[in-house]
């Protein structure tokens, strides 16, 4: 996953940005940037780390305009280094373009290729960059045109924002895969993975780009229009499960009133005879507080977080994932002693941090950790942005939920059925992306699942 933000018209652009990605850093901990418009010029701030690190103190200042664009990354596709940092900036016929990625594109190893064959020269590993090269090539004069054409020509998950001199373009993939909202600050126009980034800078949220939609901002104001055809809607689900912030607004359902619904589902279909109700946090927490309420349990934050620590889920590697669990989490003994703990969490994805987060509560004192889990089985990878790169990696996808328990060490395990998930988002089956449950993938997926997931791995060792 991750996060983009985008501003037209505001004096403080490139500043503005910069506060919205603060809002956005869950979403990618690997880089950040901002390319900021002034007049004919696009300038750009971009590194590796966290907001605070790449564009703390002055840097944004260093931006001056009325537009920018910003993005906060960690990469489903191509190497975790520099030059895959986000947004690209790059100079073509039609002048200065720089883009913004939230997504992944499911043929883009298969376009990389016919592109190098026909001359192309790229400078990252990312998926991103085929979007330029498409854009670049087209014979179309103006650049809206040119990146229709060059978004017709791939496949897969892709909001995005495009900044060129005296124009930002947003834009959303037919099936809706990843989140983009519309926002009003001051008189300017934002645009934002989720709405808690315009809470932040003091946006008022005005709706959600539609799926296949294609929106315009220049100093006529927003021109919007649709020219794909339609395809089935596709919203990814984990994004409620898991991903976005509670404080936001995703897919038209405030994510906190989801997870409680999958909590409140959870604890129906799979009740437990216990003391207390302790979520994982953050992801968790609302969907314990759904769980507890439903069965009349005490909830507790047995479970403290320490939150100058990034989420284990998006670090790079499992090395680092399993270092992180113990600096995460630490249980509050005193809660803990004696007592039977209904441990609710969003998933479990390879296994390895639920064993330790189990563990944890065990030690505590915990008398019995029953573990609840508010999706179901994460039995297949996903090809549309979210990190979950291998089924070897997924423990779900070789174990049944009793092998699974024995290897978490919980005393008992349940997941939330897929009926019961679909219930609680409030959304039929086919509304819905749930590949990484059933394996149904809206989108066809290249004939070798390792190399596209695995976009030119070699860059990785």
């Amino acid at each position: 996953m991750c996060g983009i933000v985008g501003l037209f018209g505001h004096a403080d652009a490139s500043t503005l940005a910069t506060l919205g990605l603060h809002a956005l850093q869950h979403r990618g901990q690997e880089s950040a940037g901002v390319v900021a418009a002034d007049g004919n010029r696009l300038q750009r701030a971009v590194a590796m780390g966290l907001v605070a690190d790449v564009l703390g103190g002055d840097a944004s200042s260093r931006l001056p305009g009325r537009a920018a664009i910003g993005h906060v990354r960690y990469s489903t596709s191509g190497d975790s280094g520099p030059a895959n940092a986000q947004p690209l900036l790059l100079d073509h016929h039609r002048g200065p373009i720089a883009l913004a990625h939230n997504g992944n594109l499911v043929d883009a190893a298969a376009a990389r290729r016919q592109l190098e064959n026909d001359g192309s020269i790229f400078q990252t590993t990312s998926d991103s960059e085929v979007v330029l090269h498409l854009m670049a090539r087209s014979k179309s004069p103006d650049v809206v045109d040119a990146l229709i054409e060059a978004l017709r020509e791939v496949s897969g998950a892709y909001s995005l924002l495009v900044l060129v001199p005296g124009r930002m373009i947003a834009a959303r993939d037919p099936h809706g895969f990843r989140p983009l909202s519309i926002g009003r600050k001051d008189g300017a126009w934002v645009v934002a993975s989720e709405t808690c980034a315009f809470d932040l800078i003091g946006a008022t949220f005005v709706r959600d780009l539609e799926r296949g939609e294609v929106a315009v901002f220049d100093v006529g104001g927003m021109h919007t229009f649709k020219p794909f055809a339609v395809q089935r809607r596709s919203a990814c689900a984990f994004e409620h499960v898991y991903f976005a912030r509670p404080d936001s607004r995703v897919f038209g359902e405030p994510v906190q009133a989801v997870r409680k619904r999958l909590g409140a589902a959870l604890a129906r279909e799979a009740p437990a005879d216990a003391d207390m109700v302790v979520p994982v946090p953050d992801s968790g927490v609302y969907a314990a507080m759904g769980y507890a309420a439903e069965a009349g349990l005490p909830f507790e934050m047995g479970l403290v977080r320490n939150h100058y620590v990034g989420r284990t889920f998006i670090q790079p590697t499992q090395h680092v994932r399993n270092f992180g669990v113990r600096v995460k989490l630490n249980p509050v003994s005193e809660l803990m002693v004696g007592q039977r703990v209904v441990l609710v969490d969003d998933s479990i994805v390879r296994g390895t941090t639920s064993r330790k987060i189990v563990q944890l509560c065990r030690e505590a004192g915990a008398r019995e950790v029953h573990m609840r889990i508010s999706s179901p089985p994460t039995k297949s990878p996903c090809f549309y942005g979210i990190d979950t790169p291998d089924r070897r990696e997924l423990i779900a996808a070789e174990h049944d939920a009793m092998a699974i328990r024995r290897h978490v060490g919980a005393d008992s395990l349940s997941y939330l059925s897929l009926d019961g998930l679909l219930g609680a988002l409030g959304a039929e089956a086919d509304e819905r992306c749930t590949a990484c449950w059933t394996e149904d993938y809206p989108v066809p997926l290249p004939r070798d699942e390792a190399a596209q997931l695995r976009l030119f791995a070699k860059s990785r060792r």
